[in-house]
């Protein structure tokens, strides 16, 4: 017999520290359930896989909440050959690795549980699944109301037998109780006390006692009220299961016979040539081979201005091509696109418990039992030592029961916490857990690289100064010509800054390169030098003058060479790389946030402070090795600091993995940055960190609001409760109340 042993966590890149519990267990998120435990997302069945083991994935209809998974868990578990499941309670989807020949025994266990397990076909398995649609008959509901409404009206006219009442509360218990007694007996089977196991006792209780009309009506309210509460948790579920509509069903892809042909997406290959439209949206990722356009990238990055596409740029599935016809050559299948991945990500993420969750989970534990401790004892103990009359206090304890359920509670932080997922997903911000979610909001100090998350990466030529006047407007041409033959970034600039101004160069005859100085080549019969101040030591042609100059440009963060022949400098250039608009713009937005800033790069420390003073950085290092930035990042924390860090994900990856949350630039088309990064932004817009903090601390004010009105509303009803005052249906206004309450408060972070 296999037994659980341990979760195993989907979430873990190498941290070796535990701030914010940044290896998480999980929880899954059910309408109306109000689990007294949350279960792991992934459970391991066995101390040792296997190495053989498939998965097969089943869609269960009836899987909705951690009381449907603690019973799966329990009845799979006790199969051989069963080794892991997972659990994806947001879309019901169960997937099994297992060693058995066929699924049909998985389907008959879950079978015996009551639930219909569908298995999803093949193709399926690695693409995000879509979320289940829900529709209610509410017909029947109908039917319950009026049955009720007649129930009360028939005994307080008092014109009637008592049979007729009790008929007409029956038809309406049955009518719409039905599914709630199931799910009551199964978690009462289970040890559960959720609150379809406390509705079902509370609501026979009130039968056995000849409440009758209230029995009805509080069954027909919790009825209602759980449809409305299942219909809001879908909104927040399909804000992510809306990302899948982004991409279309059908692509145009060119045929071996040269034909074109739309293609289900799905059946499309690695390196077919597919054709878009203008105002289609690209189906698959793929890099550009014919055509120019501009592509709104927002679905994915959140970029609100659309990109300028040609030939060798990479495309992503579910932007939309605005202007031109594209070709593209696809580069991932369609569940491994970046849409893919991030749909993936944040159904991961959902399953992360926050630190609030994690609160409320433990409070739960304790919480129902001892409710139901209470109410057993309120229904027993005034009747037996305080000459208390039976059906009033057992009455007060069937009211209790249902006033002090924790649905509400239970519920308020995953809708809260999947909203928030949502919101930022739509901003093209990837937040890999709930812990990182709240954890935002307590960040004061923010480490950032430079070269490309400050900067954009791309060195281009921001000064140049004759020296010569004998090469007057002939320089620039000059230089250029020697830079066109190296791939130093440096010439790069250079060489497209001449190209920008449609200079002719020349041709080079006798072309060198000097390691770690420069290059040389001979010009309509000169030789030619351009290289940097090394080189014009070297070659003896220095003057203090020169050493001033060059002296002036460099603590303003540039590298400058020089162009020289055998008689002296000619011209000089200076190349830098240039910060970006926005970077200014975030760290203002930070420091009103009232996070601090410093960068941390290998670049000199000349460059590093100018471009530190250009975009208002507290303070910066330079010269700096991957293991001197985690070193600075050890000393934040020393000194008290939360801090997080900005990269690119891989080159620093240590400093990132130390940070409280690591922020990865650009990620969208980079599988490293998506599965190692806690939080990825989708672009390189430095803006999306403060948002993300203020995303981060309106969640956290959510979350407080939510856990004060669901246990300050049920202690003022307690009260009442104790005091006689209190009725069923109102008890059931009361708790699903707050419950509503709640699920549309945490719902407000969906908004633009």
């Amino acid at each position: 017999m296999n037994q659980p042993v341990s979760p195993e966590h989907q979430h873990d890149h190498g941290h070796d520290h535990d701030h914010g519990d940044k290896a998480h267990s999980h929880a899954s998120h059910g309408h109306g359930c109000c689990s007294s435990s949350a279960a792991p997302a992934r459970v391991q069945l066995t101390e040792r896989a296997s190495g053989q083991a498939r998965l097969s994935r089943f869609r269960i209809e009836a899987m909705d909440c951690p009381t449907e998974q603690s019973l799966i868990q329990d009845k799979l578990g006790k199969l051989a050959g069963i080794e892991q499941l997972e659990f994806n309670l947001i879309n019901r989807v169960l997937g099994v690795r297992h060693t058995l020949e066929g699924t049909a025994q998985i389907e008959q266990a879950i079978d015996s549980l009551g639930m219909k397990a569908e298995p999803m076909s093949a193709e399926g398995d690695d693409a995000p699944a879509a979320p289940l649609a829900h529709k209610p008959r509410w017909w029947p509901l109908a039917l319950s109301g009026v049955a009720a409404i007649a129930a009360e009206l028939v005994h307080f006219s008092g014109k009637a037998p008592e049979w007729v009442v009790a008929l007409l509360a029956l038809a309406a218990i049955l009518g719409c109780g039905l599914g709630t007694y199931k799910k009551g007996w199964i978690a009462l089977k289970n040890r559960n006390l959720n609150i379809n196991a406390l509705m079902s006792i509370a609501v026979t209780g009130a039968v056995l006692i000849g409440q009758w009309p209230e029995a009805a009506m509080v069954m027909v309210l919790f009825t209602v009220a759980e449809l409305i509460e299942a219909r809001s948790l879908d909104r927040a579920r399909n804000a992510i299961g809306g990302l899948m509509q982004l991409s279309p069903d059908l692509a145009t892809v060119q045929q071996a016979d040269g034909q074109w042909r739309e293609v289900e997406v799905r059946d499309v290959t690695i390196g077919a040539l597919v054709r878009v439209r203008p105002g289609e949206r690209i189906g698959l990722d793929g890099e550009v081979v014919s055509g120019q356009s501009s592509v709104d990238q927002a679905p994915i990055t959140g970029e609100s201005l659309p990109i300028e596409k040609a030939v060798g740029d990479k495309l992503f599935a579910g932007t939309i091509n605005q202007a031109g016809a594209l070709e593209y050559r696809v580069t991932a299948a369609a569940g491994q696109s970046t849409l893919a991945r991030i749909i993936k990500a944040v159904e991961e993420a959902q399953g992360a418990r926050a630190p609030t969750q994690r609160f409320v989970d433990q409070f739960s534990r304790i919480y129902t039992p001892a409710v139901f401790a209470v109410a057993l004892t309120v229904a027993i103990i005034p009747p037996l030592f305080m000459a208390g009359a039976w059906f009033d206090w057992i009455y007060r304890a069937l009211v209790l029961l249902v006033v002090a359920c924790p649905c509400a509670l239970v519920i308020s932080t995953p809708v809260t916490i999947v909203s928030g997922l949502a919101a930022a997903a739509r901003k093209g911000i990837l937040i890999k857990g709930g812990v990182y979610l709240e954890g935002g909001r307590k960040l004061d100090f923010l480490a950032l690289d430079k070269t490309g998350t400050i900067t954009h990466g791309k060195p281009v030529q921001t000064d140049s100064k004759v020296l010569d006047p004998l090469f007057e407007g002939r320089a620039q041409a000059l230089a250029a010509s020697l830079a066109a033959r190296s791939d130093h970034p440096v010439s790069g600039a250079i060489a497209q800054h001449a190209q920008a101004q449609a200079l002719e160069l020349s041709d080079v005859r006798e072309f060198t390169a000097l390691a770690g100085r420069g290059v040389r080549g001979e010009i309509d019969g000169t030789l030619y030098h351009l290289g940097n101040h090394r080189l014009v030591e070297e070659l003896g042609l220095c003057s203090p003058a020169l050493e001033a100059e060059l002296d002036q440009l460099e603590r303003q963060g540039k590298t400058v060479v020089l162009l020289l022949d055998g008689s002296g400098p000619l011209a000089l250039f200076a190349v830098a790389d240039t910060v970006k608009d926005s970077s200014r713009q975030a760290i203002a937005e930070l420091h009103a946030l009232g996070i601090k800033t410093v960068m941390l790069t290998g670049d000199n420390p000349h460059t590093a402070q100018a471009i530190a003073a250009q975009v208002g950085i507290d303070r910066a290092e330079g010269n700096l090795l991957p293991a001197d930035k985690l070193g600075s990042i050890e000393a934040l924390y020393g000194q008290g600091h939360r801090v997080g860090m900005v990269g690119d994900g891989i080159n620093d990856a240590p400093a990132l993995a130390r940070a409280e949350i690591g922020f990865a630039m650009a990620a969208a088309g980079t599988d490293t940055a998506i599965e190692t990064a806690d939080v990825a932004l989708m672009d390189d817009d430095l803006r999306k960190i403060p948002a993300f903090v203020r995303l981060s601390r309106q969640s956290a004010a959510i979350l407080t609001q939510n856990i004060v009105l669901a246990l300050g509303i049920k202690a003022i009803f307690l009260a009442i409760t104790f005091a006689g005052m209190a009725t069923m249906w109102m008890a059931v206004f009361a708790d699903m109340g707050v419950s509503l309450l709640v699920v549309f408060n945490g719902l407000r972070l969906l908004r633009k």
